[in-house]
Protein backbone atom coordinates (compact mmCIF):
# COMPACT_ATOMS: atom_id res chain seq x y z
CA UNK A 1 0.00 0.00 0.00
CA UNK A 2 1.02 3.39 -0.69
CA UNK A 3 0.62 5.97 1.40
CA UNK A 4 -1.27 8.89 0.99
CA UNK A 5 0.57 12.09 1.29
CA UNK A 6 -2.29 14.05 2.94
CA UNK A 7 -2.71 11.52 5.41
CA UNK A 8 -1.25 11.80 9.03
CA UNK A 9 -2.28 9.70 12.16
CA UNK A 10 -4.40 7.27 13.20
CA UNK A 11 -7.92 6.45 14.60
CA UNK A 12 -7.41 4.23 16.78
CA UNK A 13 -11.37 3.25 16.68
CA UNK A 14 -10.83 2.05 13.14
CA UNK A 15 -9.73 -0.69 11.40
CA UNK A 16 -6.43 -0.17 9.39
CA UNK A 17 -6.68 0.95 5.40
CA UNK A 18 -6.86 -2.41 3.53
CA UNK A 19 -6.57 -4.50 6.41
CA UNK A 20 -3.11 -3.47 7.07
CA UNK A 21 -0.86 -6.13 9.43
CA UNK A 22 1.03 -4.14 11.17
CA UNK A 23 2.65 -7.06 13.39
CA UNK A 24 1.01 -9.78 12.29
CA UNK A 25 -2.31 -9.12 13.46
CA UNK A 26 -5.50 -7.72 11.62
CA UNK A 27 -6.48 -4.53 12.36
CA UNK A 28 -5.01 -0.86 13.20
CA UNK A 29 -5.90 2.58 12.78
CA UNK A 30 -7.39 4.27 9.92
CA UNK A 31 -5.66 7.34 8.89
CA UNK A 32 -7.43 10.25 9.43
CA UNK A 33 -6.55 14.07 6.96
CA UNK A 34 -5.32 16.69 8.94
CA UNK A 35 -7.94 18.95 8.65
CA UNK A 36 -9.31 16.49 10.67
CA UNK A 37 -6.59 16.46 13.62
CA UNK A 38 -6.50 20.71 13.69
CA UNK A 39 -10.43 20.54 13.93
CA UNK A 40 -10.47 17.75 16.49
CA UNK A 41 -7.67 19.04 18.66
CA UNK A 42 -6.76 22.11 17.64
CA UNK A 43 -3.10 21.28 16.99
CA UNK A 44 -1.02 21.22 14.11
CA UNK A 45 -1.73 18.75 11.60
CA UNK A 46 1.01 15.69 12.17
CA UNK A 47 3.40 14.54 9.59
CA UNK A 48 2.47 12.73 7.05
CA UNK A 49 2.42 8.66 7.97
CA UNK A 50 4.90 5.64 5.98
CA UNK A 51 6.05 2.72 7.16
CA UNK A 52 9.10 2.78 8.87
CA UNK A 53 9.39 6.73 9.12
CA UNK A 54 7.00 6.78 12.46
CA UNK A 55 3.85 8.88 13.34
CA UNK A 56 2.49 10.87 15.81
CA UNK A 57 -0.81 10.89 17.61
CA UNK A 58 -2.60 13.47 19.43
CA UNK A 59 -4.10 12.21 22.52
CA UNK A 60 -7.55 14.00 22.72
CA UNK A 61 -8.19 12.15 19.41
CA UNK A 62 -8.19 8.91 20.49
CA UNK A 63 -11.59 7.71 22.47
CA UNK A 64 -11.54 7.11 26.22
CA UNK A 65 -12.40 3.71 26.90
CA UNK A 66 -13.40 2.41 30.40
CA UNK A 67 -14.98 3.77 33.19
CA UNK A 68 -17.83 1.06 33.29
CA UNK A 69 -16.64 -1.89 33.92
CA UNK A 70 -16.71 -2.57 38.01
CA UNK A 71 -13.53 -5.45 37.82
CA UNK A 72 -11.48 -1.78 37.00
CA UNK A 73 -12.86 0.91 38.82
CA UNK A 74 -13.95 4.04 37.68
CA UNK A 75 -10.17 4.70 35.58
CA UNK A 76 -10.76 5.75 32.05
CA UNK A 77 -8.12 5.53 29.53
CA UNK A 78 -6.84 6.28 26.04
CA UNK A 79 -4.07 3.87 24.41
CA UNK A 80 -2.03 5.63 21.96
CA UNK A 81 0.26 3.27 21.18
CA UNK A 82 -0.02 -0.57 20.61
CA UNK A 83 0.42 -2.73 17.50
CA UNK A 84 -3.17 -3.93 17.24
CA UNK A 85 -3.98 -0.24 16.68
CA UNK A 86 -1.13 1.29 15.27
CA UNK A 87 2.24 0.81 13.25
CA UNK A 88 4.51 0.14 16.47
CA UNK A 89 6.48 -2.57 17.85
CA UNK A 90 7.41 -3.88 21.15
CA UNK A 91 5.66 -0.97 23.51
CA UNK A 92 2.27 -0.39 24.79
CA UNK A 93 1.33 3.49 25.51
CA UNK A 94 -1.09 5.22 26.95
CA UNK A 95 -3.23 8.47 28.93
CA UNK A 96 -5.01 7.03 32.37
CA UNK A 97 -7.57 9.74 33.75
CA UNK A 98 -9.10 9.90 36.77
CA UNK A 99 -12.07 12.18 38.58
CA UNK A 100 -11.67 13.01 41.78
CA UNK A 101 -11.37 10.19 44.35
CA UNK A 102 -11.32 7.49 40.85
CA UNK A 103 -9.84 4.04 41.09
CA UNK A 104 -8.19 1.52 39.98
CA UNK A 105 -8.67 -1.49 41.78
CA UNK A 106 -5.90 -3.77 42.90
CA UNK A 107 -4.43 -6.11 40.47
CA UNK A 108 -1.23 -7.35 38.94
CA UNK A 109 0.06 -8.31 35.37
CA UNK A 110 3.12 -9.84 34.14
CA UNK A 111 5.09 -7.27 32.10
CA UNK A 112 6.43 -4.12 34.69
CA UNK A 113 4.72 -1.43 34.08
CA UNK A 114 5.81 2.82 34.59
CA UNK A 115 3.26 5.47 34.61
CA UNK A 116 4.30 9.08 34.87
CA UNK A 117 2.64 11.92 35.74
CA UNK A 118 0.52 14.63 34.09
CA UNK A 119 -1.73 16.57 36.15
CA UNK A 120 -3.84 16.19 39.37
CA UNK A 121 -2.43 13.79 41.94
CA UNK A 122 -2.90 10.65 44.05
CA UNK A 123 -1.75 7.74 45.35
CA UNK A 124 -0.36 4.61 43.93
CA UNK A 125 0.00 1.38 45.95
CA UNK A 126 2.44 -1.09 45.34
CA UNK A 127 2.64 -4.51 47.28
CA UNK A 128 1.28 -2.47 50.17
CA UNK A 129 3.61 0.75 49.77
CA UNK A 130 1.91 3.84 49.05
CA UNK A 131 3.37 6.14 46.33
CA UNK A 132 1.81 9.88 46.16
CA UNK A 133 2.07 10.24 41.90
CA UNK A 134 1.50 14.11 40.89
CA UNK A 135 3.56 15.87 37.42
CA UNK A 136 6.41 15.31 37.00
CA UNK A 137 6.51 11.83 39.19
CA UNK A 138 7.42 8.35 37.45
CA UNK A 139 6.11 5.60 39.44
CA UNK A 140 7.87 1.92 38.68
CA UNK A 141 5.62 -1.41 38.84
CA UNK A 142 7.49 -4.61 38.75
CA UNK A 143 6.16 -7.56 37.05
CA UNK A 144 3.58 -9.13 39.26
CA UNK A 145 3.74 -6.96 41.91
CA UNK A 146 -0.19 -5.91 43.24
CA UNK A 147 -0.71 -2.07 42.27
CA UNK A 148 -4.08 0.08 42.88
CA UNK A 149 -4.21 3.91 41.91
CA UNK A 150 -6.43 6.22 44.23
CA UNK A 151 -6.62 9.97 42.45
CA UNK A 152 -6.86 12.78 44.75
CA UNK A 153 -9.39 15.49 45.08
CA UNK A 154 -8.75 17.13 41.78
CA UNK A 155 -8.49 13.96 39.64
CA UNK A 156 -5.43 12.16 38.43
CA UNK A 157 -4.11 11.71 34.65
CA UNK A 158 -0.64 9.84 34.48
CA UNK A 159 0.88 8.29 31.08
CA UNK A 160 1.52 4.57 31.51
CA UNK A 161 3.53 2.12 29.32
CA UNK A 162 4.40 -1.40 28.99
CA UNK A 163 7.35 -3.09 27.17
CA UNK A 164 4.86 -5.36 25.29
CA UNK A 165 3.37 -4.78 21.72
CA UNK A 166 0.10 -5.37 22.69
CA UNK A 167 -2.15 -4.13 25.06
CA UNK A 168 -4.02 -7.45 24.86
CA UNK A 169 -0.85 -9.36 25.70
CA UNK A 170 -1.17 -8.10 29.41
CA UNK A 171 -2.69 -10.63 31.43
CA UNK A 172 -5.22 -8.18 34.09
CA UNK A 173 -5.95 -10.37 37.02
CA UNK A 174 -7.65 -8.43 39.63
CA UNK A 175 -7.62 -9.25 43.49
CA UNK A 176 -10.69 -10.79 44.66
CA UNK A 177 -12.41 -8.27 47.51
Amino acid sequence: MTPDPTLTAFDLASPAPGGVDWEGAEGGGALIAPEALDDAAGAPANLPVAPGAGFAIIAEAVPLEGGDDPAFGTVRWRTLLCADRTPSSGVVLGVAEFGPGDTLLPHRHGPAEVYFGLAGGGTVTIEGVAHEIAAGVAVFIPAEAEHDVVAGPAGLRFAYTFPTGRFAEVDYRFTSR
